[in-house]
């Protein structure tokens, strides 16, 4: 059959063709759209959708994976051992000493000077521990505080101020018995406060580790915290009245003495870290 002298296998071929040639064309605009010629002078640009994604929710801060705090809590490990295995006769020899009442000319006249080493390690310890302690509070009061300061600078900024505070309290002691008392019961008392604070450190360490790799609840770990505390101070209390309630100037000194040595700095202690806090939060 011919149709305008054109056999129908002569037609065929020439759809085939034309289709062939048309698809030819599709690829070349496809390729032309989404892909670069090799040669720069013809250098096409590819068009596309950009897809923006899901806004990925940001982890908080935990303690636990903050490498300077787990140093710091490594740190009081060791320490802690070091003094419980090299320094038991001087552990047990506070013991004793707090339990009598004896008249030392100096505090480091009958101390070596491996003695005083323990004693600035332990201090040390649990000024870090209490600086840890506060850190963790001021996390959960207050969220914005780590997200907007670096760790590291309101850990370091706690636990600098705790070591102030017992500095400072061990000058108004001894300011406050170089007025009131003789050298010699003051002496006795410093190292008494000294050995309490050791102690309180000891027995700080395992709840700072369950409140930071075992996520130990406020509500369990305030009142055992204030447990500790609460102890120490009664402690203080009893050593006090065995050094000075001998009449009735006495009563009046432990009066001022838990006023305005023992209350009041432990308020002004608690607002000091707040302000600096806040003034971090601020300023960084």
């Amino acid at each position: 059959m011919t149709n305008n002298g054109l056999t129908t296998d002569t037609l065929n071929i020439l759809l085939d063709t034309q289709q062939v040639i048309k698809q030819v064309d599709t690829l070349k605009l496809y390729y032309t759209e989404h892909y670069a010629a090799s040669d720069s002078t013809n250098l096409t640009t590819g068009k596309g959708e950009i897809h923006p994604g899901l806004q990925g929710t940001q982890i908080p801060y935990r303690l636990n994976a903050d490498n300077g705090g787990t140093a710091l809590l490594f740190l009081c490990f060791f320490l802690s051992a070091y003094v419980l295995t090299n320094g038991k006769r001087f552990l047990l020899q506070q013991l004793k000493d707090f339990q009598n009442v004896k008249e030392r000319g100096n505090l480091f006249n009958n101390s070596t000077a491996t003695d005083f080493k323990y004693r600035v390690i332990l201090l040390f310890q649990t000024s870090v521990l209490l600086g840890i302690c506060f850190f963790d509070y001021f996390h959960d009061s207050i969220p914005e505080l780590l997200i907007r300061v670096p760790s590291y600078i309101v850990l370091g900024t706690n636990i600098l101020i705790c070591v102030l505070y017992y500095l400072l309290k061990w000058l108004i002691y001894s300011f406050s018995g170089w007025i009131f008392f003789d050298k010699a019961r003051t002496t006795i008392w410093l190292e008494a406060y000294s050995t309490i604070l050791y102690y309180f450190g000891f027995t700080l360490f395992p709840l700072v580790l369950l409140m930071v790799y075992f996520d130990l609840s406020a509500s369990i770990l305030l009142p055992l915290e204030l447990f500790f505390i609460i102890f120490a101070k009664i402690m203080m209390f009893y050593k006090w009245i065995k050094l000075f309630f001998n009449n009735l100037y006495g009563l009046f000194c432990l009066i001022v003495y838990f006023c305005a040595l023992e209350i009041m700095p432990c308020f002004i202690l608690f607002q000091a870290l707040i302000q600096v806090n806040n003034l971090l939060l601020i300023k960084l």
